[in-house]
């Protein structure tokens, strides 16, 4: 069995003013939020079983829950916290014998991207995409300019992520914001930030405002082996206002669907 918690507490300051009144999360990609793309993927592939972590504007969240058919969990730090510290908010939704899909809120993807990563045997991995710089030529002028580095190891799990590059060859593929834990180790990705000294630094940041990626890489470094999940393409992050426009147009055109496509 697999529980999906998604990552909803922020406010998406950089998709103003679509966020003014709502979460990032339903911010709306082609007539439709964000948030209901990925619980109708999730619940293709099987996953039924989800768990939405809220902070701003929760009660937009709360409204759709019961017909969408998810439950929340809820970050009241969210102002001043970061995504880790909202998967903590669920961290009763980490226990037992269920293994836990997290996800980002401000991501899409096609059913095949989450079948290929819960297919994975690994009990810590996550996607990457290979072709990451099709999109990414797209949203950016210079495609490294908001990527950030990605490095395999020889057996396909990843030795370093979350970087600022210095080149395209610091990116072997994009991390996506995607991550499974199996039930086994679930409970000691939790134990091991309860662990963290507060006050850091983590990349610059404290425990409670440490990014994802720095979590994940002090993992690795502590010997936990993060299995790259491979895919080419087949997603989409809504970051920035650019982007909503970007998708929007390639709709337009009839060229979205080359990149992404839901059903």
């Amino acid at each position: 069995m697999t529980r999906a918690i998604i990552l909803a507490a922020g406010q998406g300051t950089r998709l103003r003013p679509h966020t003014d009144d709502k979460p990032k999360c339903l911010v709306e990609l082609c007539g439709r939020p964000l948030l209901h793309y990925q619980v109708e993927t999730l619940q293709a592939a099987g996953v039924r079983d989800i768990c939405v972590v809220t902070g701003y504007r929760a009660d937009r969240i709360e409204a759709d829950k019961d017909r969408l058919g998810y439950v929340t969990a809820h970050n009241p730090d969210y102002a001043r916290t970061n995504m880790v510290a909202s998967l903590m908010c669920a961290k009763d939704h980490m226990q037992g014998d269920v293994d836990v899909l997290v996800a980002y809120s401000d991501i899409v993807y096609r059913r095949e991207i989450v079948d290929a990563l819960l297919a994975c045997p690994r009990p810590f991995a996550t996607t990457v995409d290979l072709e990451w710089r099709a999109l990414w030529s797209l949203r950016q002028e210079d495609p490294i300019e908001d990527a950030e580095t990605l490095k395999f190891a020889g057996d396909g799990s990843i030795r370093e992520l979350g970087k600022k590059p210095r080149s395209l060859a610091d990116i072997e593929a994009q991390y996506m914001g995607l991550i499974k834990l199996a039930a086994g180790f679930a409970p000691s990705f939790v134990r091991g930030y309860t662990e963290l000294d507060p006050r850091g630094p983590y990349d610059g940041k404290d425990r409670d405002n440490m990014y994802m990626t720095s979590y994940l890489q002090r993992r690795i470094d502590g010997g936990d082996a993060l299995q790259g999940v491979p895919v080419r393409g087949g997603w989409l992050e809504v970051d920035t206002t650019e982007d909503l426009a970007l998708y929007h147009r390639l709709r337009e055109q009839g060229e979205l669907a080359a990149i992404w496509s839901h059903g």
